[in-house]
């Protein structure tokens, strides 16, 4: 069928769908939600870090005004641990025992009328304890190790051979802080239960999963949990898990029996939605004269909580960033008394890029090679583990059509040479990709008989563009104006749909919502197959196209009739088609799935006197595949620079090292671009659709902020001779 080959809808930089509903307030969040007689709840967090509750008496708060209920550790039912899941365990169940794990830990929920009522009663529980001494820094030898739990340490060839073969070898430490998802949108929950029915109103990524952890924390059937999110406040990655808030606050509504609204406060976001873990890397290049590696050697040191089993492995991306012989990674975590860490925009390879990235930078200055050139000299023709050649890798175009957007060929390579009056000027480079991440997905698409289609999944969709990709791909695939089609997600009742996260939905959904629509026009075939009163009549699907709502025969527009008159003449309301996507396996297809690929090109200033650090330009050029919505996914990666800009300069959960108090648990503390710290920003996007899925997407909500920090980095080294090697780079390390 060639329906993809019809009028371009999909590509087009159209308007979001839904900026109506948000630019007029009229979308609806999970905390604008309503229940009749519904109350609401506050969260008690612990005050130490480490050790056991010896006693907690929530009598004041129980006789507070408005209180329903104070639930406790010693009042809680038994409550199982959530599945696993794709993204690896659920984080332990709340409030099971007396023991403290990390500062800020949920010790206890209070229930009251109203949310002033509620706070003011958390804040009369008291509670005394039997404190430890904590665990807070992975150098600390009392914490454990664990060792590498998904088996992706990779080891190629022979790396101490390599590395005596070397003319050159640099190496160094890397270090990178905890840093904090942050949304603007305070995360909020919402929970009804109707017998064992149970619905949800949440800031998730991820509907399907907060139904199917709540049925096994609740032991009843998913079939009666309903999770609704149609729109959530951004995310980056802290929506991805379901969280003991949610399990808290059905817990609440079970025991009072009404609906109960939980909004968390900003302090508690830094505690009880996960963080991007903090690491210490070990990395070391070798590389002969005439500029090829010969060996790599990466370790990384990450943290993890006590009882949690996040993972994110941190040198893996420099196991197939370069066509290098000899490659050795290797990840490790150290358990702490640190609230439980989760996915972050660009996990893992946000950290790892920049260790990597640095690395590659200092070896080309090492041997006096343009570190442009350096790269393109390395560069992977063919996956390096698998041995297969890329479903599509447009990199080698990236920087090329990056370097002379940014003008790189006036770079003079002396470092310290580009002046700007008293600014130090300098231009830095990082090569970057994100892996290949999708999942199975399914879609459910209709066409009614006043010619308009509405096609759902149980997606979410935080602010990346969802809702209008996916509008236009159904638009294209069944030939209609995009006005006259509907997508809706974010309900759990709707087809199976995976996460929004690691820039996977858009290609599993856009898969989905290709068969689904492959499958109606199908359908309608079948019911004219013997209808002689249509020109369709024994048609294949191969034999069609639709333009303009109307069915007809590949290259005669004249034999054909809309959706509508099918319908009608059969006395139809209404054709279904579901549709299913898997994600390609690279041994059946004999090629390496592809993620997303890039060039990241900035100039930095630099003033010697005062250390102060600007920004100046930044250049991206992508390979994200088939490109659905050019305006969306150029904001994608806008967004996903400014974040790279963020952690390269400003962000730091800090954390007090005799408390494991986060000190800087606010916005007016804990630093984030403002308008006047962005620069000038160009996005292009190079290469074509993957040839691994029908869509051809690759996704590119993480590669905007991968080598952001890097490439800033090696630009303050061409400007200054200094080489930075911890995250966040600050005015002490300039001066």
């Amino acid at each position: 069928m060639t329906t993809l080959e019809t009028r371009r809808v999909v590509g087009a930089g159209i308007d979001r769908v839904d900026a109506p509903l948000k630019v007029t307030g009229t979308a609806h969040y999970p905390n604008d939600f309503s229940y009749p007689g519904m109350v609401h709840a506050a969260l008690v967090g612990s005050t130490v870090a480490a050790g056991r509750i010896r006693g907690i008496d929530a009598s004041e708060a129980q006789s507070a005004p408005g209180v329903l209920t104070v639930i406790t550790h010693l009042t809680a039912p038994r409550l199982e641990r959530g599945p696993m899941t794709l993204l690896g365990p659920s984080p332990p169940a709340p409030m099971q025992d007396d023991r403290i794990l990390h500062y800020g830990q949920h010790i206890a929920i209070v229930v009251a009328d109203t949310p002033e009522q509620a706070r003011h009663a958390a804040s009369l529980v008291r509670v005394e304890y039997d404190p430890a001494e904590a665990v807070l820094d992975v150098d600390d030898p009392r914490a454990q190790i664990v060792e590498n739990p998904w088996g992706l340490d990779t080891e190629r060839g022979d790396v101490a051979a390599g590395f005596a073969q070397a003319d050159v070898v640099v190496e160094g430490t890397y270090t990178t802080p905890d840093n904090t998802n942050n949304p603007l949108g305070l995360m909020a929950t919402i929970a009804s239960w109707h017998g064992d029915s149970l619905t949800v109103h949440d800031s998730t990524q991820w509907p399907h999963n907060v139904r199917t952890t709540l049925a096994t924390v609740f032991q009843v059937p998913e079939s009666g949990v309903r999770v609704l999110a149609p729109f959530v406040g951004g995310g980056f990655g802290a929506g991805l898990r379901v969280w003991s808030h949610v399990i808290l606050t059905a817990l609440a509504a079970r025991e009072v029996k009404h609906p109960v609204k939980l909004v968390l406060t900003r302090p508690q976001m830094f505690t009880s939605v996960g963080h991007r873990p903090n690491s210490v890397q070990r990395i070391k290049v070798g590389v002969t004269r005439e500029g090829d590696l010969v060996a790599i050697e990466h370790y990384g040191m990450s943290s993890v909580a006590m009882e949690d089993d996040d993972y994110e492995p941190v040198s893996f991306g420099s196991a197939v960033a370069y066509d290098c012989p000899n490659v050795l990674t290797q990840d490790r975590q150290a358990r702490l008394n640190i609230p439980c860490p989760g996915s972050m925009r660009a996990p893992a390879e946000g950290q790892g890029n920049f260790a990597l990235e640095c690395a590659i930078d200092e070896a080309a200055y090492a041997i006096g090679m343009d570190p442009l050139e350096f790269r393109l000299r390395n560069y992977a023709e063919e996956h390096p583990l698998l041995g297969l050649p890329w479903s599509s890798k447009a990199l080698r175009e990236c920087y090329r059509e990056g370097a002379e957007r940014f003008g790189w060929s006036r770079r003079d390579p002396e470092v310290g040479s580009m002046r700007d009056g008293r600014w130090l000027v300098g231009y830095g480079v990082a090569g970057v990709s994100y892996p290949f991440y999708q999942v199975p997905c399914q879609a459910r698409a209709s066409l009614r008989r006043d010619g308009s289609a509405y096609v759902r999944s149980a997606a979410t969709d935080i602010g990346t563009g969802t809702y209008t990709v996916m509008t236009q791909l159904a638009a294209e695939l069944l030939g209609l104006d995009v006005g006259r089609v509907r997508f809706d997600l974010g309900d759990s009742d709707m087809p199976y749909s995976p996460q929004a996260g690691g820039s996977g939905l858009t290609g599993a959904l856009a898969n989905a919502v290709h068969t689904a629509c492959r499958n109606l026009v199908r359908e309608f075939l079948d019911v004219v197959r013997d209808d002689e009163a249509s020109p369709l009549r024994g048609a294949a699907p191969d034999d069609v196209t639709v333009t303009d709502g109307r069915l007809h025969r590949v290259g005669t527009p004249e034999q054909g009739e809309s959706y509508t008159d099918i319908l009608a003449r059969h006395g139809l309301e209404e054709l279904s088609a579901d549709g299913r996507s898997t994600p390609p396996r690279a041994e059946e297809i004999g090629m390496a799935t592809s993620g997303a690929f890039g060039a990241k090109f900035v100039e930095v200033r630099v003033d010697p006197g005062l250390g102060l650090l600007r920004v100046a330009r930044v250049v991206s050029a992508i390979d994200g595949g088939r490109i659905l919505n050019e305006k969306t996914a150029t904001s994608q990666i806008v967004g996903g620079t400014v974040g790279g800009i963020s952690q390269a300069m400003f962000e730091e959960t800090a954390t007090d090292a005799g408390t494991g108090r986060i000190a800087n648990a606010t916005f007016g503390d804990y630093l984030m671009p403002v308008n006047a710290d962005v620069p000038d920003m160009e996005v292009i996007f190079c290469g074509g659709p993957d040839r691994a899925t029908a869509v051809g997407t690759k996704g590119v909500g993480e590669v905007g902020l991968v080598g952001v920090a890097a490439a800033i980095g090696n630009a303050i080294h061409h400007a200054t001779g200094r080489r930075l090697r911890a995250l966040p780079f600050t005015i002490d390390q300039l001066l």
